[in-house]
C-alpha cells in the first residue's frame, strides 16, 4: 500500500527559533528572502540608472521598468532557473528580466555577481546595525535610570565570589552600563564607517566598466553616482571580487562583544537572584517550574546567557572565512555568510530585547541587601573599629590582638554550629572598645567610598550626552514572544 500523502502543515518543516521565538519582526524582515532579493534589484536599478546618466545604451524607460518590478519576485521561477544554472545571481537576473521584459537586455550590464551581492549585504548590515543601535540606546536608558535610583544603596561587593568591601547597587550596575555603552559606541561607529563595495568587476580592477565607458574619469563618475544612490558617501579604496571579509570580522566581533557584556550582566543578576537581593521581572501568572510551584527561575537571564554563548561562538567563522580567502576571491565564503551574518544579527537583536525587558523591570529588595550587609559589616568594619579605639587612647597592637581573638571565636561558632556571626556583640561587650561610637562604625554608608559620587559622575559625563545624541534613534518597545 503506498504511503498516505497529506498536505504539509505550517509546523511540518523546521522553523528557526531566532525568528519564531527570540528576534523581532523588524530584524527578521531585514534578513528575509523578499528583502534580500529586493535589495539586489534595487542595486540593479541603481546600476542601470547610473549607466543611463553616463550615456550608455540604457533608456529611462528601461530604468522605470526595473524600478516597477523591484518587489515583483517570482520565487518559483527563481528556483527553476537556479536548478538549471546552479547560479543564484543568474537565476535572479532571469527572473528580473521576466518581471521587466523591456529591460531584460541591460540588466547587470558590465557587472559581476559581487557588484550586486556584496553591496546588498552592506546595505542590509547597515540597516541592521542601525536597528541594533536604537535598541541599545533603549537598554542604556533604562539601566541609567536604575543606576541613578540606587546610586547610594550600600551592598556587599564581591571579589573571587567572596564578600569584600562594600559598594552600592547603582555603582555595580555602572559596571554593566559602561560595557554596554562601549558596545553602543562601537556598533554606531561600524555603521557610520561602512562603505560601498562599489562597481569593481570580476577581480576588482573595473576592467569591464572601463571597456564600457572608455576613460577612468567616467568609470569613477559611474561608481560615485552609483554609491550615492545607495546613500554611501564613499567606496572601499581597493577590493578583489569582494569587499574584504575583515569587514564581517569586525561586525560579528562587535556583536559577540555585546553578547559577552550581556552574559556578564545577566550572570550577575542570576547570582543576585540566588541571594534574593535583586530579581528580573516575574509576571503574576508566570510558572517557574512544572514540578516546583514555588520556584522563581530567572528564565530571562538564563535565555540571554544561552543566546549570548551562541553569538560568541559565531565570531570564529568570519575569522576563518577571512583567512581562507585566496587571491581575489574564493566561493567558500558564500554559504558561510548566509548562515553566520543573519544569525549573528538576529541573536544580537534578541539579546537587546531581552536586556531591555530585564533591566527595565528589575526588582530590588533593600531589606535583604541590608541584612546581608549587616551580617558582614562586623568583619568589614574591623579596621574602622580598631582606628576608632586607638583614637580614644587604646594601644593599637593590643587592640588588634583582641579583635583577632574575638573574630576567631565568632567564626568558629558560625562554622561549627551555624550560628550568626556575633563578632560585633563580642566587641561591644569588651571594655577595651567601650568608648567607640558604634552608631558611626556600623553605618554602612561610611564603607562605600566614592561609589555614589562615581555613579553620578559617570552618568553625567558619559551616559547622558550619548542619550541626548541618540534621542531619536530608540525604536518602539518590543514584547517578548515567550
Amino acid at each position: 500500500m503506498p504511503p498516505i500523502r497529506r498536505k504539509p502543515r505550517p509546523h511540518d518543516t523546521y522553523e528557526h527559533p531566532l525568528t519564531t521565538r527570540y528576534a523581532s519582526p523588524e530584524m527578521a524582515r531585514l534578513w528575509n528572502a523578499s528583502h534580500r532579493y529586493a535589495t539586489w534589484r534595487r542595486i540593479w536599478v541603481a546600476l542601470a540608472e547610473s549607466e543611463h546618466e553616463l550615456g550608455l545604451p540604457v533608456t529611462s524607460a528601461q530604468v522605470r521598468a526595473l524600478r516597477r518590478a523591484v518587489h515583483d519576485i517570482d520565487f518559483a521561477a527563481v528556483a527553476a532557473y537556479e536548478r538549471c544554472t546552479r547560479h543564484d545571481v543568474m537565476a535572479h537576473i532571469h527572473a528580473f528580466g521576466d518581471a521587466a521584459p523591456a529591460a531584460r537586455g541591460i540588466i547587470h550590464l558590465g557587472a559581476t555577481s559581487m557588484d550586486i551581492v556584496d553591496n546588498a549585504d552592506l546595505l542590509v548590515m547597515r540597516d541592521a546595525l542601525g536597528l541594533l543601535v536604537g535598541r541599545l540606546v533603549g537598554v542604556v536608558r533604562v539601566l541609567a535610570r536604575f543606576c541613578e535610583e540606587y546610586a547610594a544603596l550600600p551592598t556587599l561587593g564581591f571579589t573571587h565570589l567572596q564578600p569584600a568591601q562594600l559598594t552600592t547597587v547603582g555603582k555595580r550596575a555602572c559596571l554593566w552600563l559602561q560595557d554596554l555603552l562601549a558596545d553602543l559606541k562601537r556598533l554606531e561607529a561600524l555603521r557610520t564607517g561602512l562603505k560601498c563595495r562599489g562597481l569593481r568587476g570580476a577581480t576588482g580592477t573595473q576592467a569591464s566598466f572601463l571597456k564600457l565607458l572608455g576613460t577612468a574619469v567616467r568609470v569613477q563618475r559611474l561608481e560615485r553616482n552609483f554609491a550615492r544612490k545607495l546613500a554611501f558617501a564613499e567606496c572601499y579604496p581597493v577590493c578583489g571580487q569582494t569587499y574584504s571579509r575583515k569587514v564581517d570580522v569586525e561586525i560579528v566581533s562587535a556583536l559577540a562583544s555585546f553578547a559577552a557584556s550581556t552574559q556578564k550582566t545577566c550572570n550577575d543578576i542570576r547570582l543576585l537572584a540566588m541571594l534574593k537581593e535583586i530579581e528580573e521581572p516575574f509576571e503574576p501568572a508566570q510558572v517557574g517550574s512544572s514540578a516546583m510551584p514555588y520556584k522563581r527561575n530567572p528564565m530571562r537571564c538564563e535565555r540571554a546567557t544561552g543566546l549570548a554563548r551562541y553569538l560568541i561562538s559565531l565570531a570564529d567563522s568570519p575569522l576563518m572565512t577571512l583567512g581562507a580567502q585566496m587571491f581575489e576571491r574564493t566561493l567558500d565564503d558564500s554559504s558561510n555568510k548566509r548562515l553566520v551574518l543573519p544569525d549573528a544579527f538576529l541573536t544580537a537583536d534578541a539579546l537587546a530585547i531581552l536586556l531591555h525587558n530585564i533591566l527595565g523591570g528589575l526588582v530590588v529588595y533593600p531589606a535583604v541587601i541590608a541584612a546581608h550587609v549587616q551580617a558582614e559589616l562586623p568583619l568589614i568594619g574591623t579596621e574602622n573599629i580598631l582606628m576608632a579605639a586607638v583614637a580614644r587612647g587604646g594601644d593599637r597592637q593590643q587592640l588588634h590582638e583582641r579583635i583577632r581573638r574575638h573574630a576567631q571565636r565568632a567564626g568558629e561558632q558560625a562554622r561549627k554550629h551555624g550560628r550568626p556571626n556575633d563578632l560585633m556583640a563580642r566587641l561591644q561587650a569588651d571594655p577595651s572598645f567601650a568608648r567607640v561610637s558604634w552608631s558611626r562604625v556600623l553605618d554602612a554608608k561610611r564603607y562605600t567610598g566614592l561609589a555614589a559620587r562615581q555613579t553620578h559622575a559617570f552618568l553625567r559625563r558619559h551616559v547622558r550626552p550619548i542619550l541626548r545624541r541618540f534621542r531619536a534613534r530608540e525604536p518602539g518597545k518590543v514584547e517578548l514572544h515567550v
